[in-house]
């Protein structure tokens, strides 16, 4: 939506955006989530057209944007309201040629790891439960936008198997396999639905299904074999220091161990379950 820009995973003007924002965030004024937060990333795929702010409640939404207005037409910025509703405001934001969308919303504290911080947007979802959420949205409706950006986290962050385990914990209404036969539904696009997204570089349609078949007779077979009493989490490994998607003769080793996520997250344990303290 800028205008001259070159296409890049977040435009000029929405990280001048941010920066206006970011210097007044603190953990409890809210995070960047979304497409956009995944769009810090040099490797992105595509770049967002909006910026999505999220708030633990539906009354920080309207202490959120009543401030952030504040703020932004401080910074020279016009900003249009073109929804307003009770834990949802959505408004175009403008400088001159340069225009973003943002949106402030509601969204539950639940997550698996707590917000982190980045110096050029203050604080964002931590990439798991950014993966974690798109999944959900991949499942939720049948978008191309969510589709690149799930086989985007599925190759940088945690495979498409781990993130259908994990989801379970975030909307306890499905399981592994129910997501998994939802996403089964996804991946049939033409290159024209790709074509009115802003990416970095254009969609190998057969590479692409190819890669998304890969993706997910991987999580299927994951699925069927993962310790059904650990349903809901992510799985840390102590050695490793990151979260993975273990195969099944890993699934019970003692440096790989099972992560919950409760409100506002929690960080791993990050010793041996069996090393003594």
């Amino acid at each position: 939506m800028a205008g001259g820009e070159s296409v890049v995973p977040l435009t000029t003007f929405q990280r001048a955006v941010l920066k206006v924002l970011s210097a007044y965030q603190d953990a409890k004024s809210g995070y960047l989530a979304g497409g956009a937060a995944l769009h810090f990333a040099p490797d992105s795929l595509r770049y967002s057209r909006d910026l999505d702010f999220f708030h633990d409640s539906v009354e920080r939404v309207a202490d959120a944007f009543a401030a952030d207005r504040g703020r932004l037409e401080a910074a020279g910025c016009t900003v249009e309201v073109t929804i307003s509703q009770p834990g949802f405001v959505r408004a175009v934001v403008r400088r001159g040629a340069d225009a973003t969308l943002i949106d402030w919303a509601h969204e539950s504290a639940w997550r698996f790891m707590p917000l982190v911080r980045i110096e050029e947007g203050g604080f964002l979802l931590h990439p798991v439960d950014l993966a974690v959420s798109k999944l959900l949205a991949l499942v939720g409706r049948n978008e191309p936008r969510d589709f690149v950006d799930v086989l985007y986290v599925h190759a940088h962050v945690l495979p498409l198997g781990a993130l259908c385990w994990a989801a379970v914990g975030k909307d306890p209404g499905f399981s592994p396999r129910s997501l998994l036969e939802m996403l089964k539904r996804r991946g049939q696009y033409r290159s024209e639905d790709f074509a009115r997204l802003d990416l970095v570089v254009p969609i190998d349609l057969i590479a692409t299904k190819e890669s998304w078949r890969a993706a997910l007779d991987a999580a299927e077979g994951f699925i069927l074999t993962a310790p059904p009493e650990q349903i809901g989490c992510l799985y840390w490994s102590t050695a490793s220091q990151h979260f993975l998607m273990p195969s099944p003769d890993l699934a019970t080793a003692s440096d790989v161990v099972p992560h919950f996520g409760r409100p506002g997250g929690v960080l791993p344990n990050l010793v041996d379950a069996n090393e003594p303290e």
